[in-house]
């Protein structure tokens, strides 16, 4: 599929490029901002743990969050663009809430070098992911279809960190 038909099945026109790049790049430098700050304790402190053999290697991440983001930042735009009202602002609030919960995992895990506070963390973003695609829903079907990619990836990522936590 070309970016044109992509375009045309999201009901993109060319006046929504601004605010579409606006939303995927945001998305895409919140989301990586932590993993940033944490880059040293990942070099260092993560390839100490036992980890359980369905671990991807580290080389996977980057590209997993890289698209999960730019599905996010499309959803985010889908919503932003065609929400109305305090049914907008919900959505808006339960993304927000979610992404710093996003945010926050890698802040718990990484930073405080802590899979049992990880783990905290990451249960609570699953709820908060329903919660946004249950939002995103009754605004944009497409914008709540993007996420579950994103759900799916922190499920396993979630039963990924409970058997880090387990394992160490």
């Amino acid at each position: 599929m070309s970016v044109r038909d992509a375009a045309r099945a999201l009901d993109l026109s060319r006046g929504d490029w601004p605010g579409l790049l606006t939303a995927v790049v945001l998305c895409e430098v919140v989301g990586s901002l932590p993993g940033v700050l944490t880059a040293p304790t990942v070099a260092e402190w993560y390839p100490t743990l036992t980890k359980p053999a369905f671990t991807p290697p580290s080389w996977v991440f980057g590209p997993v969050w890289t698209a999960l983001f730019f599905l996010l930042g499309v959803a985010l735009y889908l919503v932003w663009r065609d929400g109305r009202g305090e049914e907008r602002r919900t959505a808006l609030r339960l993304f927000a809430g979610q992404f710093a919960l996003n945010v926050s995992w890698t802040l718990a895990f990484f930073g405080q070098r802590s899979p049992a506070a990880g783990l905290v963390v990451i249960v609570a973003l699953l709820v908060g992911i329903v919660a946004t695609i249950v939002a995103f829903d009754r605004i944009d079907r497409v914008a709540a279809l993007l996420l579950v990619p994103y759900l799916l990836w922190v499920c396993f990522a979630a039963v990924l960190n409970a058997a880090i936590w387990w394992l160490n």
